[in-house]
Order: structure tokens, then C-alpha cells, then sequence
């Protein structure tokens, strides 16, 4: 398994267009077999800051899986407006 954390700074005035453009993207990762398991959060102490961890069965399933899938076309449409604002992007492996 693989963790893939995205670290989004979001203006206030546009964090609702981004979290309902999250939960549509979510719907779409609940159909796609590779992927385990996601969480949208929003920090306490900077309100601009939010994560969005995407647990994946591996970053090869979710680079040539889910990225190469009819899915990703209506996903990427869905998050590419905030992707400006993506402040880190990276996969993690869980460690012990």
C-alpha cells in the first residue's frame, strides 16, 4: 500500500468550489478497484490548508491503473482548477 498525500493552500472565498469539487472526485476514486481509502482534512491552525490522503494499493496501480483509466478524464477535470494551488503532491510508504 501507498499513501498519497496532496497539500492544497485554498483561499477562503474558494473553498467551498473545492470541497465540492473534492466530494465529486471522491465519488469517483469510491469506483476505481485501486484505490483503498481517502480523506479530505482542513487544518485548525492555518484555515487555508488542507490535505487530501489517498490511500492507493500501490504507485504503480495508481500512475498506470487509475491515472490511464476512462475514470481520470472526469477526475482531472473535477480537480484541475485547484491544482495552482497544490503545495505538495508526493506518495508515502507506511512505515511498521
Amino acid at each position: 500500500m501507498t499513501v498519497e498525500y496532496i497539500r492544497y493552500r485554498i483561499a477562503a472565498e474558494q473553498q467551498p468550489a473545492f470541497i465540492e469539487a473534492l466530494r465529486k472526485a471522491n465519488e469517483l476514486l469510491t469506483q476505481a478497484p485501486d484505490c483503498l481509502h481517502y480523506e479530505l482534512t482542513h487544518c485548525e491552525e492555518d484555515p487555508e490548508l488542507f490535505i487530501w490522503r489517498i490511500e492507493w494499493t500501490s504507485v504503480d496501480r495508481h500512475l498506470n491503473g487509475f491515472r490511464k483509466s476512462p475514470a481520470f478524464g472526469a477526475f482531472f477535470q473535477l480537480v484541475k482548477p485547484f491544482y495552482q494551488s497544490i503545495q505538495e503532491m508526493n506518495h508515502y510508504a507506511v512505515v511498521g
